[in-house]
């Protein structure tokens, strides 16, 4: 914590390569094996050597993903405004630069110039479009409101249009055996669920895994609207998360990417 405090202070990309490694380390710590598959996508269009912000769209199920994927990702992420006032897990997340929205109508707009200036800065951002976390072991529908930082309603943006990166992330391992409905619990933090006895079964386990899909970018400029776009990313990562919770083999999930 007080490396990062110095390191957000100071321009340069010291902050979130240090937030990366912290994230990787709490992994490791959990005991949370990492299996990825394809790759994270490049700033920048094949037909365009412009730079563009990247918004990764991932799955949410449980608190780990923050470790799992801000271990790996070099990005920001958007959180619920009541994160932000939560002991210690509070502080964790401003030193690393994540952006707390309330998804009140009435600061809407105060909230979209916050993460529009972080897109105009060059920063990326991780977004969890379901709105809240889930059990699992469906996809719940994608708020189309995330993706109006890729299909502006005014063409007279500051900020460079951003990539999509669609994310899909299971914990399909726990103590080396697949995950089946009974298990899911111990990863999943959802509902009403009290944290503390959440945290105190999960930490009764080892040997954990969590397999993650890089699926191919997608172009805001190739959708007519952001439903559209917010469909098509739906789609694609309902599809990743479908074939890893069903363990199909690395071959199989390589089709897909």
């Amino acid at each position: 914590m007080p490396f990062q405090s110095l390191f957000i202070k100071l321009p340069g990309s010291a902050k979130i390569n240090f937030a990366r490694f912290y994230w990787r380390n709490v992994s490791r710590i959990l005991g949370l094996d990492l299996r990825i598959f394809g790759k994270l996508a490049e700033q920048k269009h094949q037909s365009s050597s412009q730079k563009r912000p990247i918004i990764y769209i991932v799955n949410h199920t449980s608190w780990l993903d923050i470790a799992s994927i801000g271990g790996l990702v070099p990005g920001a992420f958007v959180a619920k405004e009541e994160i932000g006032s939560w002991p210690v897990i509070s502080t964790l997340c401003r030193l690393g630069r994540v952006l707390f929205v309330s998804r009140q109508r009435q600061s809407t707009i105060k909230e979209q110039q916050t993460m529009e200036k972080r897109l105009e800065e060059g920063g990326n951002l991780i977004l969890f479009p379901e709105g809240t976390s889930t059990e699992g072991s469906h996809l719940a529908p994608f708020l189309s409101s995330f993706f109006v930082l890729a299909k502006p309603i005014s063409k007279n943006v500051a900020y460079p249009i951003p990539i999509i990166q669609p994310i899909s992330v299971v914990y399909d391992r726990l103590g080396m055996l697949p995950v089946n409905r009974f298990r899911r619990p111990i990863y999943s933090w959802y509902g009403d669920m009290e944290l503390t006895p959440h945290l105190w079964d999960f930490c009764k386990w080892s040997e954990m895994r969590a397999s993650i899909i890089y699926h191919q970018p997608l172009y805001p400029e190739d959708f007519k609207n952001r439903k559209q776009l917010s469909k098509k990313t739906w789609d694609i990562i309902a599809t990743g998360t479908a074939y890893l919770r069903q363990g199909k083999s690395d071959e199989d999930i390589k089709k897909i990417i």
